[in-house]
């Protein structure tokens, strides 16, 4: 769906956000889209009269019609079972519906100019679906289309635009991509049911079960009601998931409807733009991987980074536009104009391409490299420059990798043969690395045409060419890692260990490693034997003791490497340990280990609340033995769990206190005595570090929570869901600050320790998710205090910036001016020069406010001549 939301001139239905997805730069043979900040448009791609889309940091407000609120999150209709991994594009029988109408009839107050762009577009739609699938059904395409401007009839985009260009962008895109019609009319009725009064059975009663399916698939959870939003995208994704596995169509809508919005995001508000780019470099991208997309994978990324890090990313845009103009251009010309001289002169069929390496993957191979302490310099990119030459035979690439290693040195180490051992994505290509007159190094890529369409388009080159053909081995192994997820997704109750087993399992670097039988196991990079296990079998893995590599004892966490020969030692009766959770690297480990430690705690920590809770009622003489399952059914719904057995388990993990859960079950049960509760009543009345500034006239009239937000002692900016008598404290290994997601954990005995959700050890915390807790950070105090009361300064978070910078006179002075003028206090300060003598690191320690407040002091900092780097440094 469009993440701008449609604005109509009449009644319209509430809209939800969306994602879209653009066509490819067909006409080009260069990957890099270099320097241009800009989407890549193909030659016959649809052109809208629309402004320029530009980065984030130089965008204009949009042209006057604000982007709506996000509404509420809730719900929709159940999915149909899947069927097979591509359901086969059988006939839609759609309802027989009169010629489509011309556009204007529907967008009455838009101009002349504006509604004939729209309906030529639409007629080079049909031309492209004629060009490139003769013979396919277009009556299909038409009625859905007049369907579509009836059904958004007087809805405009953020932009202003109307907003049916938006489904007729993504069935462009599907186009292009070669979909078959009934995809075609999907991607155009893809915001129906979710953005209109139409319901999917009226969709499937128009154009038939399988239009109905796909559209069903692509339209958000939004009549549900989610916890936060973090649970609502996750069962979004898994919904789209699910349906994926039945047919792949779906996703591929899903990504055409990225892509459009991604391409048109500069008219959203920079909350917007940054959670939608975000969500696409964390989902979006690597799906397109996993489904060797690979140029469009390409775009999401480029197109992404630009909004998440604007600055950075014009930066590597000007590096590497200084790089081509100064000769790396020209450089790549000739090593082309080289290439094809040779293969003509041995005989060899195939022509060369060259690119230079996308922004985002620039800027990812930096970051890895900086991490092992190398330099932040595009220089130090030996894969900048690529070559591609593409062939006819796997022969020819073999015999042209050994043409082109007796002209140019290769690197030691950078050959890699995927044509022999496809990546999981059925990716092939012969790799190296060469080194050029000058010591410039390049890679080269060798592939067949029938390689290249696949690393281009993935699975959607097979659906194109093999559309009428049944499903083959390929396409089963191609999305068997889905079909895996959605099995292990039955074990996963909670949506943020889903969105955390879904990240992890859809970027992977590989390593391939061998059984003693020579069978090819492939696993994430810097996998342990423990991974190994698991991959082979659940009860293989649970029953691991020891393991060889290499006919070699090696300890359990020993990292894995290419072409390993693994054996595994197992032993009758031996059980997963918590320990194996902070290395092992595979979501199928991961998710196998804290399935195991979740069901045998579960059952202890269900056992203690029982003990508990029946210790309590003793306490207050309260008989257990009248309650029957029902009544702890309701007090567990009442906390939002499931069922009684719930109840006493989050009672013995400590998440909720047994006296409350008494309470519930019997009201009145835990009332204290008159004695008691006069003594309670003066502890409570006697005021206490800022609370003895507040007359009590005042004191009386806030609340508990009030006086907790305003008045407590250190964890004053946080709040528990449903608890007020628990310790909060910020967990010192990742110390958020306000405006960061957080994530709280109760810990046994030290009260609920609240971390970023970005923290690493957050996701060794996850698999006891009964433990885990909602918090958030409390209002910020109005300006109008209690009269007579004392209102506290904003609570100020401490925070590590370490600075990289020349080593030059003042700077120092400069960069403390820079943090005085920015309202923020200095901890500490430490400054030392580095071992090249010409660069120093300094480190401070601040104070800040708040998340909004870290960013706006490190924007400034940087902008001081000499600042290479400011970096936040999560423990203090």
């Amino acid at each position: 769906m469009d993440h701008s939301q449609p604005v109509s001139t009449h009644p319209a239905p509430a809209t939800t956000d969306s994602t879209t997805i653009t066509s490819s730069d067909s006409g080009r043979n260069l990957e890099a889209a270099v320097p241009a900040p800009k989407p890549l448009a193909p030659e016959d791609s649809l052109r809208r009269p629309m402004p320029a889309q530009s980065a984030p940091s130089a965008l204009p407000p949009s042209n006057g019609i604000p982007a709506q609120p996000d509404p509420e999150t809730t719900a929709l209709e159940s999915l149909a079972e899947p069927a097979g991994i591509l359901a086969q594009p059988g006939p839609a029988t759609p309802r027989p519906l009169a010629a489509p109408l011309a556009s204007a009839l529907y967008l009455p107050t838009f101009p002349k100019e504006i509604t004939s762009k729209i309906d030529e577009d639409f007629e080079l739609l049909l031309a492209t679906v004629r060009a490139n699938r003769p013979g396919d059904d277009l009556d299909i395409v038409r009625a859905a289309w007049q369907f579509c401007m009836a059904q958004h009839e007087g809805q405009k985009r953020a932009s202003g635009e109307p907003y049916i260009i938006h489904p007729l962008e993504v069935g462009q895109v599907l186009a292009e991509m070669k979909m078959d019609s009934t995809a075609i009319a999907a991607g155009l009725l893809h915001d129906a049911v979710e953005d209109t009064p139409v319901s999917t059975e009226e969709i499937s009663r128009r154009f038939g079960p399988q239009v109905a399916h796909i559209v069903d698939g692509v339209t958000k959870l939004d009549r549900i009601k989610f916890a936060n939003k973090e649970d609502h995208q996750a069962e979004n994704i898994r919904k789209m998931l699910l349906a994926m596995v039945s047919d792949i169509r779906v996703v591929l809508i899903k990504m055409a409807d990225r892509l459009h919005n991604m391409r048109t995001l500069g008219h959203l508000k920079p909350e917007k733009q940054q959670r939608i780019a975000r969500e696409t470099l964390d989902i979006y991208a690597p799906l397109a991987h996993r489904l060797g997309m690979g140029k469009l994978r390409g775009e999401f990324e480029d197109l992404a980074f630009q909004y998440v890090d604007p600055a950075r990313f014009l930066k590597l845009a000007q590096d590497v536009e200084l790089v081509r103009n100064r000769g790396g251009e020209e450089f790549l010309d000739n090593i082309v104009a080289r290439f094809q001289l040779e293969l003509t002169r041995h005989g060899l069929p195939g022509r060369v391409e060259y690119r230079i390496k996308r922004l985002y993957s620039i800027n990812q191979k930096l970051v890895a490299d900086a991490a092992q302490g190398g330099d932040d310099d595009i220089s130090q990119v030996h894969d900048l420059f690529a070559v591609r030459v593409i062939t006819q035979t796997v022969q020819d690439c073999y015999a042209i990798l050994g043409l082109l290693h007796s002209i140019w040195r290769p690197v030691p180490g950078r050959i890699k043969d995927f044509i022999a051992m496809p990546r999981p994505n059925l990716y092939q290509s012969l790799h190296t690395t060469l080194v050029a007159e000058g010591g410039y190094q390049f890679e080269v890529q060798i592939r067949t045409e029938e390689m290249h369409r696949i690393a281009e388009d993935g699975i959607a080159a097979h659906w194109k060419y093999k559309a009428n053909e049944s499903v083959n081995a390929k396409d089963e192994q191609r999305l068997a890692w889905v079909r895996q997820l959605m099995e292990w997704q039955r074990e996963m109750t909670d949506p943020n260990e889903f969105m955390s087993t879904l990240k992890i399992d859809l970027y992977p670097e590989e390593v391939y490693t061998f059984t003693p039988k020579g069978k090819v196991v492939v696993l994430p990079k810097d996998a342990s034997p423990i991974d190994f296990a698991y991959t082979i079998h659940t009860e293989v893995g649970h029953s691991t003791v020891g393991a060889k590599v290499n006919g070699r004892i090696v300890p359990l966490r020993h990292r894995l490497r290419n072409g390993d020969i693994v054996e595994i030692t197992t032993q009758t009766g031996h059980t997963p340990s918590r320990d194996w959770l902070s290395f092992v690297k595979s979501s199928r480990a991961r998710n196998k280990i804290k399935h195991w430690l979740n069901e045998h705690q579960r059952e202890r920590a269900i056992e203690i609340g029982r003990k508990l809770l029946e210790r309590e009622a003793r306490k207050f003489k309260v008989s257990l033995h009248k309650l029957h399952d029902a009544d702890y059914d309701r007090v567990a719904i009442d906390y939002g769990l499931g069922a009684g057995p719930d109840l006493l388990g989050a009672i013995g993990f400590g998440k909720y206190s047994a006296r409350q859960a008494l309470n519930k079950l019997v009201p009145g049960s835990t009332k204290l005595d008159a004695s008691e509760q006069e003594t309670s009543n003066q502890k409570q009345e006697t005021p206490t570090g800022s609370l003895a500034n507040v007359p009590a006239s005042e004191l009386s009239k806030m609340s508990d929570a009030v006086k907790r937000v305003y008045f407590g002692k250190g964890s004053d900016s946080l709040q528990v869901e449903g608890q007020g008598d628990l310790l909060v404290y910020r967990a010192r290994c990742c110390n958020p600050i306000r405006g960061e997601e957080i994530v709280g954990y109760v810990t046994r005995g030290k009260g609920v320790a609240v971390h970023a959700r970005s923290c690493p050890n957050v996701q060794n915390l996850l698999y006891e998710s009964d433990r885990r807790i909602q918090v958030e950070w409390a209002p910020m105090p109005e300006s109008n205090t209690p009269s007579g009361g004392t209102l506290p300064k904003p609570t100020r978070y401490p925070v590590r910036l370490i600075v990289h910078c020349d080593d030059r006179s003042g700077m120092l002075k400069e960069l403390t001016a820079i943090i005085s003028d920015d309202d923020t206090n200095i901890r500490s300060v430490d400054s030392r020069v580095n071992d090249d003598g010409t660069t120093a690191t300094v480190e401070f320690v601040v104070e800040t406010l708040d998340l909004r407040h870290l960013n706006k002091l490190t924007v400034d900092m940087r902008r001081v001549p000499g600042v290479r780097e400011v970096q936040r440094v999560s423990k203090i």
